[in-house]
């Protein structure tokens, strides 16, 4: 096994691991609404300037799966779940505050709107 493959292997199988895939879920009603679509935008600009390459992001419509809606215990849409790295984090709301949802996922590097 070389060593990229080793590194590999080692980030796989552990979380918490700086190269390991930040998880995310973000419920929603309806792909199409607008609320979603800015939500989405404001998760997707974010994940790209602080986790490039390194986040895993899953839309969920609340109304094409209610299952898990309800394994999430989804109360307000929209609502963004952290599922990694633990501990599980949710932020409820179209995550306009950039800043504020940087403190709360435990991103860090500064204000959002200094690059």
């Amino acid at each position: 096994m070389n060593h990229e493959e080793n590194n590999h292997a080692k980030t796989e199988g552990n979380p918490t691991s700086p190269d390991a895939p930040w998880k995310f879920r973000l419920y929603v009603n309806g792909r199409t609404s607008l609320k979603s679509i800015v939500t989405l935008q404001n998760l997707t600009e974010l994940c790209e300037r602080f986790l490039a390459d390194r986040y895993e992001l899953e839309v969920i419509d609340l109304m094409d799966n209610f299952a898990l809606a309800r394994e999430d215990r989804i109360m307000a849409l929209p609502t963004l779940v952290r599922r990694s790295p633990p501990p599980v984090c949710k932020i409820i709301g179209d995550l306009s505050n950039m800043n504020q949802v940087i403190t709360a996922l435990g991103l860090h590097g500064g204000d959002f709107d200094n690059p």
